[in-house]
């Protein structure tokens, strides 16, 4: 009798250790998840109250940051009853609102500088391997854009959402500067300015001619 329970317990230790197994496996039915085709951050949440006849209403304030790096990058803000709602609508704003930066050599074509409100904002091309020389909003939205090499500077504000959108208006009025050097162009006399340049050496031509023909 004892030896017969030994090999029932045996059985269903066994048993429920099969069934772990498959659990955590999932007989192979999980799908990959697809990857993404922007990476979001949070730049700032913050609770903010709107005074109504009936009292204070609570809501939630986002300001979100999307990208590819890859050279998009989009910025939202949006308010919701509460926070998985407020980054949902921040994160269909910011799609809505995605710019292109130009990348030449690593880093943006020009120096270029943007005001928005009381935040001002400065942004330098650097040589390769110096990297991202910038802080706060300003290294969060060329992170995301993916530009490798750049120093900027933030002045004016502390408001991160404004210094935020003077980024943005920066890398949108960014143009793509081509180093081609122009040729001089080559002016094209027309046929009559040759023939009127040419005339005195046909006519010295004609008098030589009747002279040696005199000779003769």
């Amino acid at each position: 009798m004892p030896e017969e329970t030994k090999t029932q317990d045996n059985k269903s230790f066994t048993g429920a250790s099969e069934r772990r197994v498959r659990r955590r496996k999932g007989n192979g039915r999980r799908e990959k998840r697809e990857p993404r085709e922007f990476e979001q951050k949070i730049l700032e949440l913050a609770r903010v109250t709107r005074v109504t006849k009936g009292g204070k209403r609570m809501s939630f304030r986002t300001c979100l940051i999307i990208g590819d790096k890859k050279g998009r990058v989009g910025m939202g803000v949006a308010k919701g009853t509460d926070v998985a709602a407020a980054v949902e609508k921040a994160f269909r704003q910011a799609k809505k609102n995605l710019i292109t930066v130009p990348i030449v050599n690593e880093t943006i074509p020009h120096r270029i500088d943007m005001k928005f409100g009381a935040a001002q904002v400065m942004l330098k091309p650097a040589p390769k391997g110096t990297g991202l020389k910038s802080g706060g909003p300003a290294r969060m939205v060329l992170e995301f854009a993916g530009v490798p090499n750049v120093v900027s500077k933030i002045l004016g504000s502390k408001s991160k959402i404004n210094n935020a959108k003077a980024m943005m208006h920066a890398l949108s009025g960014l143009r793509n500067v081509t180093n081609n050097v122009s040729k001089p162009k080559q002016v094209k006399t027309p046929a009559k300015a040759v023939q009127a340049s040419e005339a005195p050496l046909l006519k010295a031509k004609k008098g030589q001619k009747s002279s040696d023909k005199k000779a003769e």
